[in-house]
């Protein structure tokens, strides 16, 4: 046992303010969403607005549900950004997106829906009642409400609070869109896990510390669980006009609601255009596109198959607990247990459950597949399914059990003839809970997820490293309209049962009616049905997913080398006979260290370094059984397959508009007249930063580098990237006039006629090398993929050159109508060693 990673970790400049950064957000959104949750729940509970309008509300408080976080912050860009729809709307910026206001933005529309639905669900078991009593007594309008509406609230609000502060704390989905220069404990976790060079000890530290607000916020909600009021019957009362009021508060919600649907709207519009903002026409082909890969329509297949099944056995494990504490009488002790299992899982992030799992569980039969995603999935969201149940079996007639073992019935008879009947209402809302979770959670399952259990919130992760925006927003629209339809079928379901419920039992101490003999029919056909399900699903759960017999290829490759892989592959007669998944450099080398032999991967395309050193870590690849003929030195176990070069980019427009001189070396970037107009990739995250430095140093030297790094960062500002190709995004998106990014992605885009141009730096066109290389495994399928790699080498260079034209083997010439002007090699060999020093210099820069 040592603490040398926690005084790592403690000592590493910038924790302690990502810590306070990540509080101090984090309590602000909280705080303005439980101030905006409780004036849409007063509307709809305590005005006499219109009752349409009130179901208006409810609609759009609960909205932001049914995406994924990571959308919101692709949302605010194209809503708020430079060249956003709202912006154009307004004819200029409205607020600056990068940092604590895109962050406030972000997480106040990710936690509205869990604070609505807690104080809007404690209003409606309010007694009205007390509110006439309270003004025949003579109090003021505002006695009046803080005795009868704010004091019975004040354990919901704090819980609504609590809820929201974790939840923002947790999240990284947002801050990886927008959280600029203001970094957050999630960003600084996702990045000691999945950065350029992971480290795994320090980021347990980062996780252990994200653990203590899960420890306080569960005794704080202990503590607020003494100021809820519990009413022994709701009566009805008509509410005071009062046009003031009503007015106040409409007009209120309608302008929080339309601004959520506002920001939203934006994914319906990238949707159906050519290419936002530059072609704006009206398009059908971004659909079609998406319906047409076979990837992306089996991703959406996956996420439907996960979530069913999380629905399905998460109802069931509720259902059964919520029983044991509510209904039975088990040992309170044993009570007690279930309650406090049911707060822990309420409060752990999904990035550390998501960790958990991942080494707990790598090299077992469970690695990669559905079963694993679905059992983190009902763990994560466990807590307050459970409360709902717990609450709803509660509220039912305690007589129930006695009087059915009167009549000579067993408790478990009288559970399954009495209690389920009248709690089948809440059972499907349980299970809509869980479906709709299940479908737009990422932060637990981007650990998990392999190529043939893709989901598409993994899937949307991925499609940003290739600025594959399009597609990004169809299937969020898709993940959108499946989630709403899922909603309103469940509600329809739950209503039903509501009402046929009703008339069960009417008053408390009745003797319960029994379920008729058709009812009992059609429930034990369904609860066959169920079982059959559940067993013939059992084995595709456990499978690892669709073609468990077909070579699994992982790639950090972009999307133009993956086109070439792809073609290659099948016109040599292996088309049919692989999975190929791409995934962002980073994350490759997080699986790549962390799992070794026990990866999914029978081949796999990386950034040689990489390879290098998980080979060194690991020994999982394979000698190859086939000639390579490099005009470098390689090791025996990986052949080179692409060279990605650095360059300066610009978008020709932003260039024009601000006065800008387009820059010729890496050096003029740090040039002041270039002060938030630039963007650059952060080393400790991205390896094509990497780039950029080698051109430094090698240049300048160390010492002279560092200073003109400064102040580059210093311009960036808010536009440093973890991603390589985030530079190019926020240059083809107007957010940035020059970035540093990778050569051939803006050749392809000025190719496709966007403003987007390139210059070779002065300083030099530094490249870093991607390889094939098999992974050891005994297994048959490791010669197809040892067959694979030596068809990629030898039928796919040619192609590959056309996008990559540095010359890399024998025989082979640079491709001079697409070669960089300064092509340079760095003195030293690449080692993950030498980027962890070159990190270190970058980060005393900052």
């Amino acid at each position: 046992m040592t603490t040398a990673f926690y005084l790592e970790v403690f000592g590493t400049r910038g924790f302690g303010e990502a810590l306070i950064n990540s509080f101090l957000i984090a309590g602000t959104s909280a705080l303005v969403t439980t101030i905006l949750a409780f004036i849409m729940a007063y509307s709809v509970h305590y005005t006499n607005i219109h009752p349409y309008m009130k179901k208006v509300i409810g609609a759009v408080a609960v909205l932001p549900m049914l995406l994924p976080t990571i959308t919101y912050g692709f949302a605010i860009i194209y809503s708020f950004g430079k060249e956003g729809l709202l912006t154009r709307l307004f004819g200029h910026q409205l607020f600056p997106i990068y940092g604590f206001g895109g962050l406030l933005l972000g997480y106040v529309i990710y936690t509205l829906p869990v604070c609505y639905v807690l104080i809007s669900n404690a209003m409606a078991y309010i007694d009205k009642k007390f509110m006439t009593v309270s003004r025949l007594m003579g109090d003021g309008p505002w006695a009046t409400f803080r005795i009868t509406v704010l004091h019975p609230l004040l354990g919901t609000l704090g819980a609504s609070f609590v809820q929201s502060f974790f939840l923002s704390f947790t999240d990284f989905g947002i801050p990886a869109a927008v959280g600029g220069e203001y970094e957050v404990i999630a960003s600084v976790l996702y990045n000691q896990m999945l950065g350029s060079v992971p480290n795994f000890n320090n980021g347990a530290v980062v996780a252990m510390v994200m653990l203590i607000p899960s420890v306080v916020s569960i005794a704080v909600l202990r503590y607020l669980d003494k100021y809820n009021v519990r009413y022994n019957r709701i009566s009805p009362v008509d509410l005071k006009k009062n046009p003031v009021r009503d007015g106040a508060f409409g007009i209120a919600s309608l302008l929080i609601s339309l601004s959520v649907v506002s920001i939203f709207a934006v994914i319906f519009v990238i949707s159906f255009v050519e290419d936002w903002p530059y072609q704006v026409s009206f398009t059908l082909e971004n659909v079609r596109n998406v319906f047409r890969d076979t990837e992306l329509s089996n991703v959406y297949l996956n996420s439907i198959y996960v979530a069913f099944y999380t629905a399905l056995l998460g109802t069931l494990l509720v259902y059964g607990s919520a029983l044991v504490t509510a209904r039975s009488s088990l040992n309170p002790k044993i009570k007690q247990v279930i309650e406090s299992v049911a707060l822990i899982t309420n409060t752990i992030p999904g990035m550390v459950l998501g960790l958990a799992f991942l080494f707990c569980f790598s090299g077992t039969s469970l690695q990669s597949t559905f079963l694993i995603i679905v059992i983190c999935n009902v763990i994560h969201f466990y807590s307050t399914p459970y409360l709902m149940m717990k609450e709803s079996l509660a509220k039912m007639n305690a007589s129930w059990e006695t009087t059915a073992m009167l009549m000579g019935d067993s408790w478990i008879k009288t559970i399954f003839r009495i209690v389920t009947p009248n709690a089948i209402s809440t059972i499907i809302t349980v299970f809509s809970y869980y479906f709709i979770n299940a479908m737009v959670t990422i932060s637990a399952v981007i650990f998990l997820a392999g190529a043939r259990t893709m989901v598409i919130t993994t899937k949307i992760k991925q499609l940003q490293y290739y600025n594959k925006y399009n597609e990004i927003f169809v299937l969020s629209m898709l993940l959108l309209v499946t989630n709403l339809a899922a909603k309103l079928l469940f509600q329809y379901l739950s209503s039903r049962k509501e009402k046929a419920a009703d008339s069960v039992s009417q008053t408390v101490g009745s003797e319960p009616e029994r379920v008729p003999a058709a009812m009992r029919k059609a429930r034990k056909t369904a609860g066959a049905i169920v079982a059959a399900v559940m067993v013939l699903s059992a084995f595709s759960l456990g499978s690892g997913g669709r073609n468990s017999d077909l070579v699994v290829i992982y790639s950090n490759a972009d999307d133009e080398a993956i086109t070439a892989i792809r073609e290659t592959l099948d016109e040599n007669g292996y088309q049919g006979k692989y999975i190929l998944q791409t995934f962002g450099t980073s994350e490759l080398g997080g699986k790549l260290l962390a799992e070794g032999t026990n990866l999914e991967a029978d081949l796999i395309t990386m950034s040689t370094f990489y390879i290098e050193s998980a080979q060194d870590a690991n020994q999982m690849f394979a000698d190859l059984d086939f000639d390579v003929n490099t005009l470098d030195e390689v090791p025996s176990y990986c052949a080179p397959i692409t060279a990605q070069e650095g360059a300066l980019v610009y978008n020709s427009r932003v260039i024009e508009q601000s006065g800008l001189l387009i820059p010729d070396s890496i050096a003029d970037l740090a040039d002041p007249v270039y002060e938030d107009m630039i963007s650059v990739t952060d080393v400790s995250s991205s390896s094509t930063a990497w780039l950029l430095l080698q051109a430094l140093i090698a240049e300048y030297g160390e010492d002279e580098a560092q200073q003109i790094l400064s102040r580059i960062y210093e311009n960036a500002g808010p536009h440093v990237e973890d991603s390589g190709s985030g530079p190019l995004k926020k240059v083809r998106a107007g957010e940035v006039a020059v970035g540093f990014g990778l050569r051939h992605q803006a050749v392809a885009d000025k190719k496709d006629g966007l403003p987007v141009g390139y210059v070779d730096p002065l300083e030099g066109n530094f490249s870093l090398t991607e390889s094939a290389a098999v992974v050891d495994k005994g297994t048959k399928r490791q010669q197809i993929a040892m067959d694979m790699a030596e068809c990629i080498i030898r039928e796919g260079r040619e192609k590959l050159q056309k996008t990559y034209p540095n010359a890399l083997y024998e025989g082979e010439t640079t491709d001079g109508a697409n070669a960089s002007a300064y092509p340079k090699t760095f003195p030293e060999k690449l080692t993950v060693e030498l980027l962890e020093r070159h990190q270190e210099l970058l980060e005393a820069s900052k």
